[in-house]
Parts: structure tokens; sequence; C-alpha cells
């Protein structure tokens, strides 16, 4: 089993069918519109549209987890996402990125460790996850490092095929 066996549904109802993305790299992150890690979605757009034709999907996973920054409907953070920031990406539904509620999506990433050694529970918002065409978690960035951040780009380009 893989991450992209993993059920979770998408921000506007249904399934998000992971599956889907088989044989693309993933870079999943749980967002918030209230965080001063906000400005992040612009940078997370870019890089869903610089990358999608090599196969790079953005996977956005709301979360009011972190002070409560992520406290909108649905679509409220659709709309927010849309007007402030042009997201195009797929989000998820509101989920828990830790605790008992955890969703098994997290439960699935949240081992690997980032380049300082942390794994475990994700520390705040914009924490981000990249995962191989091949559903095996390659990668685990701070909520600190931004979208554009040479290590991120690096980790992206090494699993995607070399651009034509």
């Amino acid at each position: 089993m893989t991450v992209f066996d993993i059920r979770i549904d998408a921000l506007g109802g249904g399934p998000a069918d992971l599956a889907r993305y088989r044989d693309h790299a993933l870079l999943v992150v749980n967002v918030a519109s209230r965080c001063g890690l906000t400005p992040q979605y612009a940078g997370l757009q870019s890089l869903h549209d610089e990358y999608a034709d090599r196969g790079l999907v953005v996977l956005g996973v709301p979360c009011n987890q972190f002070a409560g920054q992520e406290p909108g409907s649905a679509a409220e953070i659709s709309d927010f996402c849309q007007v402030n920031y042009g997201v195009t990406f797929p989000l998820t539904e509101k989920v828990d990125v830790n605790g008992p509620d955890r969703h098994p999506l997290y439960a699935a990433l949240a081992d690997t460790p980032d380049a300082d050694g942390h794994a475990g529970d994700v520390r705040w918002n914009f924490e981000k996850f990249l995962v191989g065409p091949d559903g095996a978690v390659a990668a685990r960035f701070a909520p600190t490092v931004a979208p554009d951040a040479a290590e991120l780009r690096a980790a992206i380009e090494k699993v995607l095929p070399p651009a034509a």
C-alpha cells in the first residue's frame, strides 16, 4: 500500500482519488488561511504551474490543529484560496495531521524525517512531504522551507523525469 491507496475526500466533497496521481509526484502540504506562512500558497501555486507538465501535483490539505488558523468551511477555504492566491491545485477535506484522529494520509507520511532528523508529529502549518511517482515518501520539509527553496526544488527535480 502507498499514499496513492489512501482514501481522503476532496474539499468540495466526494473522494479526492489519490490513485489518479499514480506515476506523478505529490507535494502534500497541510495548509491554513490565517497563518503567518499563508503567503506560501503563492509559491505552491508557482511550483504547481511550473512542474505540472512533468508530473508534479501539489496537494493542499487544510488543517485547523495549529492555533485554529483554518477555521473556515470548505466553501470559505476554497474561496479564500482562489480569490487571494489563484489556487488551481487540488485541496482535500480538512483533517487532523496529529493526535488520535490523525488522518491515515498523515500516518503514512509522519515517520519520514526531514533534513534535521525531525520525524513524527507535524510541527506547524505548511509542512511539506514529497511523494515520488512510486508512492514512497521521498522527502520532508519544515514549514519554514519556502516553496522556492533550492533544497525543495532539487528534491522535486530528483523524483521527476528530466525536462524535455
